[in-house]
């Protein structure tokens, strides 16, 4: 407190309503620009109250007025601060000193430009009657009168407790306490006033009160200690637990002076998380206040100076001590923060021990009342619609590890940005190291490719909820140029399931978090959680803060590349069905796939199918799409872009693109795009077990005149049609033995002919693992994969292949010599021996579907059907015979190996299924056995005919769907 302190303020721009910490009313603040008091130290107060001009009291002013005010700080045993109601802005205020009594002066530090003079301690009794009265007066309303008044403006007069004289003399309470002396030297024998108090002060020597105890009080003073030598090491010491405190001087709205108790420490405070407007100081010297920096301030004030608080001290970054000050009424920083004089601060909040959350809260609660320094404040969704800016949408493709293609409602396709996170990224220099190899970011950026199959794995397909939390305003490359360096992008939060899918990629350790300006609000509504999750990542060394080598990804791109497309051709083929990953999506029908088990990437064609082209440039010029092009690209894409698929490798082109078959979840995409009108069957599907599909799917696309079928016209059936010969049933059983019945009827059958080499297999491999057991848990389940499982039922080892992994304790299998499923953990499956792989004996399990009936629809019904087969035939020898293909796996008819009668059939007369009727002329003769079943069964009412026949009007109702 050295030098001048000017108290000024600016003019409010708005009327305001404050609640202050204990006081139950509200008062309203107005401008007042204050006069300078020059404050040399609260020593002062005590030498101008004891060096009194005999001028002045010999010159007394007259009788004054009775004056009220509240008490806004106590400057030593005998001078205070007192203020005026607010109104409009911070209130005067005036220094009153008590007339007649003198107290110990307070302890000084020496001036910081004068290093030769030493701090002044302070005098005996001196601290504890400033506490005396601090207790007694500090937001208390008081009355005095001014008796005297020097030229300089210093005033001295009689303060009491209340609103009115009746109330406590406060220089008799201290003359009375033994905390002050009485001025005896200007005593008039007339003034009863000054009469009393040397009464009192003899009563106080002869009680031996305060500083007229034996000793002199050398006791009562402070060892102020102005300097922390360590401050991180002494707020470390504190162990973040609070400290009882006095509030001595507050600086702005954020920042107080503190001493602490009861050792005495003189303390800068900053309050962690937050920032109030300050007051600048000019060259001139001069100090100009922010906007709303004087209101701030004298809202911390009226709270905190001078009050009993309590101190959290949170972290010390550069000398500069962060706390937080708590009151019994309240916590300043989230009151300044509530009523807008204050701002969230990014670097010290993450030290804020009470809530990060709480400070977010209160400061958006004052941005959304546009209060004091949010009065012009502008969200920046603010004229965006609510559906605009909160909508679920379909994730379509995760473009990098910062932002996703999704689906809206109405069927529009937007790209969202993940808020406030940057993407793993790579320098220039390091870029550009191989200038020979060409830059793939998603393999060679350092995770990045974890990034994106973190995010790809979490939520491509599903529906996600989006938060809009700003929109990034398009950017230019340079200042003379127009090409934006980004274009315009909406920035969200993307949660499923409640979980942030920014914050997982972050907490991951696959993304960092963008520091902004403090002025920048365009940032993630879950900016803090964002901040200490990248915390926490950092902490465990994950992702990009991992101190390990950065993965690396070899990854052959043998798109176009003929000879080495040869070179993977025979692998492929001899594989069957391989896992892929879909990267890319050229048109309908060619698609870019990674192939994760041999790292590369390939073109893809799909087979048997004929599909629009799309625009593309040739040597002659800019070739024209055909129709439906665009439709059948959008289509492939929404259905399988970055999904894992399974395809079936058949040939290559001379392109070194590969051709073949990919399935999704059971879907054909060929077979897809044919049924939506999409794509025509190509004459190279003939050779194909799909054909008959594809074939069923364009003659029910080209019968409703869909899409590329809209203008066809069906060609006049020629005579020469019938010179066409029929094809005949053809009737050749074979042994088979059931394993296997589905709920949905299909069942599953080994061939007699190949059980005796499947028992040896199982045999020898039993064998082998006895002798050589697996390591439990060594196994890491892959969908797609083949390997042998221990089935729960008999403990023993079988071939099987996992069709799914839900979790390491869920792991989905499928029993590939036997056609059943099992969910078991994957402490129960091992590496399948090579010796005893499909190569050396393929999977045994056949699925199969009976021909000419109809799967009930109606699941009781359907049960029943599934349990007589259970015991008619499962586990047991029959004869099959194929008799055409289905969409799935072959119809077949199954007869008992011993009185040959059909299995369907019986069915059939036994009034359990409904007949097929198929129109193929070589089939007619046994649709028409089945039918004279059928009419058998509802003449004698079995099952399902016991109500009679229930097809001509319900029979949707019963679980039946009559085909038309």
């Amino acid at each position: 407190m050295h030098g001048t302190v000017c108290f000024r303020y600016s003019v409010c721009s708005q009327l305001s309503s404050l609640f202050l910490l204990g006081f139950n009313r509200t008062v309203t603040l107005d401008s007042r620009l204050l006069t300078c008091f020059p404050l040399n130290g609260v020593s002062n107060f005590v030498d101008m109250a004891s060096s009194v001009s005999a001028q002045a009291q010999a010159n007394p002013a007259p009788v004054a007025a009775l004056q009220r005010g509240i008490v806004k700080m106590v400057l030593s045993g005998c001078a205070i601060i007192v203020r005026g109601q607010p109104r409009g802005g911070p209130p005067p205020e005036r220094q009153i000193n008590l007339s007649n009594i003198r107290t110990g002066a307070l302890a000084r530090r020496a001036p910081q430009s004068q290093p030769d003079q030493k701090d002044t301690p302070d005098e005996p009794y001196a601290f504890q009657a400033r506490e005396f009265l601090r207790k007694m007066l500090i937001g208390k309303e008081v009355c005095f009168t001014v008796e005297v008044k020097t030229a300089l403006g210093r005033e001295y007069g009689m303060v009491y407790l209340g609103r009115d004289t009746t109330g406590e003399n406060i220089a008799e309470s201290l003359v009375n306490e033994g905390l002050a002396t009485v001025r005896r030297e200007g005593i008039r024998g007339n003034n009863p006033d000054q009469a009393r108090l040397c009464d009192l002060e003899d009563q106080a020597k002869a009680s031996k009160k305060g500083m007229w105890t034996e000793g002199g009080g050398t006791n009562t003073i402070r060892d102020l200690k102005y300097i922390i030598e360590n401050p991180r090491n002494f707020v470390d010491s504190m162990h973040q637990k609070p400290v009882n405190a006095i509030i001595e001087h507050v600086r702005d709205g954020s920042v107080v002076r503190a001493l602490l108790l009861p050792d005495y420490y003189l303390v800068t405070v900053m309050l962690s998380g937050v920032k109030c407007p300050t007051f600048k100081r000019e060259a001139d010297g001069t100090e100009s206040p922010e906007p709303f920096a004087a209101e701030a301030k004298f809202f911390t004030e009226s709270r905190l100076l001078q009050r009993d608080v309590q101190i959290i001290l949170e972290s010390c970054p550069n000398q500069v001590i962060l706390g937080t000050v708590l009151h019994p009424n309240g916590n300043i920083t989230e009151l300044l923060l509530k009523e807008g004089f204050a701002r969230c601060v990014d670097w010290s909040m993450a030290v804020y021990t009470q809530g990060a959350e709480k400070l977010r809260a209160g400061e958006k609660s004052a941005k959304e009342r546009k209060v004091r320094i949010w009065k012009d404040y502008v969200a920046p969704t603010a004229n965006m619609d609510q559906k605009d800016r909160q909508f679920v949408a379909k994730v379509m493709q995760v473009v990098n590890a910062d932002a996703v293609v999704v689906k809206l409602n109405s069927g529009e396709y937007k790209t969202i940005h993940l808020s406030s996170i940057r993407p793993p990224r790579i320098e220039g220099e390091e870029k550009n190291k191989d200038k020979d190899k060409r830059f793939r970011p998603i393999y060679d950026i350092p995770y990045m490719f974890e990034a994106r199959e973190f995010m790809r794995k979490k939520i491509i397909g599903k529906k996600v909820n989006v938060t809009v939390d700003y929109i990034r305003a398009a950017t230019s490359s340079s200042e003379t140029s127009t090409i934006p360096a980004f274009a315009e992008r909406t920035c969200a939060t993307v949660t499923i399931g409640g979980i942030n899918i920014a914050e997982a990629l972050v907490s991951k350790g696959f993304a960092t978090v963008i520091r902004y300006r403090q002025d920048d609000d365009q940032r993630s509504s879950h900016y803090d959680e964002l901040l200490a999750a990248e915390a926490r990542a950092i902490k465990n060394g994950k992702g990009l803060h991992s101190k390990k080598e950065v993965p690396i990804h070899r990854v052959a791109d043998i798109s176009g590349e003929t000879q080495k497309a040869k070179q993977f051709l025979p692998f492929l083929q001899r594989a069957g069905r391989s896992e892929a990953v879909v990267e890319y999506v050229f048109s309908g029908s060619r698609l870019k796939l990674y192939m994760p088990k041999e790292t590369c990437l390939i073109t893809f064609l799909l087979a048997g199918i004929e599909c629009p082209r799309g625009s593309r440039n040739m040597p002659g010029g800019m070739q024209v799409a055909e129709p439906f092009s665009d439709e059948a690209m959008a289509f492939t894409k929404e259905l399988v872009l970055q999904r894992e698929v399974e395809v079936e490798v058949e040939s290559m082109d001379k392109a070194g693109n590969f051709i073949g078959w990919l399935h999704i979840e059971g879907v054909n995409l060929s077979v897809a795009l044919v049924e939506n009108a999409l794509s025509k069957v190509h004459f190279t599907a003939e050779r194909s077990s799909y054909y008959k599909t594809l074939v069923s799917g364009e003659e029910a696309s080209r019968l409703r005149k869909d899409k590329i079928w809209a203008n066809y016209e069906e060609k006049k059936v020629e005579e020469v049609v019938h010179v066409m010969e029929e094809k005949e049933r053809t009737a050749n059983y074979r042994a088979v033995y059931v394993t296997e019945i589905t709920d949905t009827m299909h069942f599953y059958t080994q061939d007699v002919e190949t059980g005796t080499q499947l028992e040896n297999l199982m045999e020898t491999m039993r064998a082998e693992i006895a002798a050589q057991p697996p390591v439990e848990g060594s196994y890491a389940a892959r969908r797609g994969d083949y390997c042998i499982a221990n089935f729960s039922a008999d403990g023993e080892w079988y071939r099987a292949r996992v069709e799914k992994v839900q979790s390491p304790a869920k792991v989905h299998v499928f029993y590939i010599d036997y056609g059943n499923r099992e969910i078991v953990p994957s402490t129960r499956l091992a590496v399948i021996p090579p010796a005893f792989s499909t190569r050396t004996l393929a999977a045994q399990a056949t699925e199969y579907a009976f021909a000419y009936i109809q799967v009930p629809q109606d699941e009781d019904a359907r049960a029943d059907v599934v349990d007589s087969l259970v015991r008619d035939i499962q586990n047991t020898q029959c004869l099959l015979n194929v008799e055409h293909s289905g969409v799935t796996c072959p119809n077949v008819t199954l007869q008992f190996a011993d009185s040959k009668d059909d299995v369907g059939l019986s069915l059939v007369k036994e009034g359990m299924v409904m007949v097929d009727v198929r129109k193929e002329k070589h089939l007619q003769k046994m649709v028409t056995e089945y039918l004279n079943g059928q009419e058998s069964a509802k003449t004698a009412r079995l099952n399902i005919w016991r109500y009679g026949d229930f097809r001509d009007d319900d029979a949707d109702e019963f679980g039946y769907k009559l085909k038309k």
